[in-house]
């Protein structure tokens, strides 16, 4: 595993969640049990590793929520990460 990927993930994520959790309103949509998923528009590598992790470690129990930024994003007043709710089947 490349340490320079997974820091580059864990930074992140730790973005994401701060701002999912700053935002009642978002976490009220979101599943009460879920696998976070983050893409990165600016980074095809990062993107393909979470893409590939998600499916080394699928969970059909499990619903996927996907956010998508770019990594150097750190406004995200003006520039929202965009997060795609799973809809119920």
């Amino acid at each position: 595993m490349n340490d320079a990927i997974v820091k580059r993930n864990l930074d992140l994520v730790a973005s994401v969640t701060r701002f999912i959790l700053e935002r009642p309103d978002i976490l009220d949509r979101l599943p009460p049990d879920f696998r976070l998923v983050v893409l990165p528009e600016d980074d095809r590598e990062l993107s393909q590793y979470n893409l590939d992790l998600l499916a080394r470690r699928a969970d059909p129990n499990k619903a996927v929520v996907i956010v998508r930024l770019a990594t150097h994003q750190t406004d995200f007043e003006s520039a929202p990460p965009q997060v795609y709710v799973p809809i119920a089947a």
